[in-house]
């Protein structure tokens, strides 16, 4: 397996060869390979990734056209600043069908029961919703939490449709509505919002529009000042559907 570093190098510079398109998917996403060529006698480096070119993305009523791929990767840049490495490495670059979004595959763990995780509440899955509450994720179903290490760590995928600047949370994670964050998750809403005035804000800028950062900002800050996970809207759908 490639350290962090390591990933993200190959991701961003790699040669990208198309397995095929993962069957489902709405937005034409793509399984690949990305191989990067290392100087002799090193080996060549190469991982399985998803691919999501800007060009196969479905229109939505509700976000701006061709803006999917970028929700991506700055999901990917919120996750990162929280520390907790829910969102799997993730960059925005060239591949086969133009710029997209390219993202390392997760083989998620056939014996961890993920449906039984959300409907038990189970707390490995607390982090996720607080990071949701951040990005305003609307689409968080059950297919999208990834548990791998016999369910020592919970990835989650598909973040395409979130930092809306209006409110539209929708996810299966409503288990700890109202209740407090405990410090963990205060410590990691507290370093996304250390950030987002620096590094993590200047990054944004170039995924998102400043409506939807300063939206991000405002979420941040008001979860930190309530100190408790949010409850639904009650103009809003609480779940996706299908909500796995």
């Amino acid at each position: 397996m490639l350290d962090r570093g390591t990933t993200l190098d190959v991701l961003r510079d790699g040669e990208i060869e198309i397995v095929g398109r993962i069957v489902g998917s709405s937005n034409n996403a793509m399984l690949v390979t990305v191989t990067r060529l290392c100087p002799d006698p090193e080996p060549a480096l190469a991982l399985d990734a998803v691919y999501k070119p800007t060009l196969g993305e479905r229109p939505l009523n509700d976000f701006p056209d061709g803006t999917l791929a970028r929700r991506e990767v700055a999901a990917w840049h919120v996750s990162e600043a929280s520390g907790w490495g829910i969102v799997p490495p993730t960059v925005l670059r060239d591949g086969p069908f133009g710029e997209g979004m390219v993202q390392s595959f997760v083989e998620a763990d056939p014996g961890v029961d993920v449906v039984a995780m959300v409907l038990e509440d189970d707390q490995r899955l607390r982090r996720m919703a607080v990071l949701d509450a951040v990005m305003n994720n609307t689409d968080r179903k059950g297919g999208h939490i990834l548990a791998v290490d016999g369910g020592r760590h919970v990835h989650g995928v598909d973040h395409g449709v979130c930092f809306s600047s209006v409110p539209k949370l929708r996810t299966v994670l409503w288990g700890w509505r109202g209740q407090p964050f405990n410090a963990d998750e205060l410590d990691g809403l507290g370093r996304i919002r250390a950030v987002l005035d620096g590094e993590l804000g200047v990054t944004l800028r170039t995924l998102l529009s400043r409506t939807e950062i300063r939206a991000t900002i405002r979420r941040t800050d008001e979860l930190l000042a309530s100190g408790c996970f949010p409850f639904p809207s009650p103009t809003w759908p609480a779940v996706p559907w299908p909500p796995f």
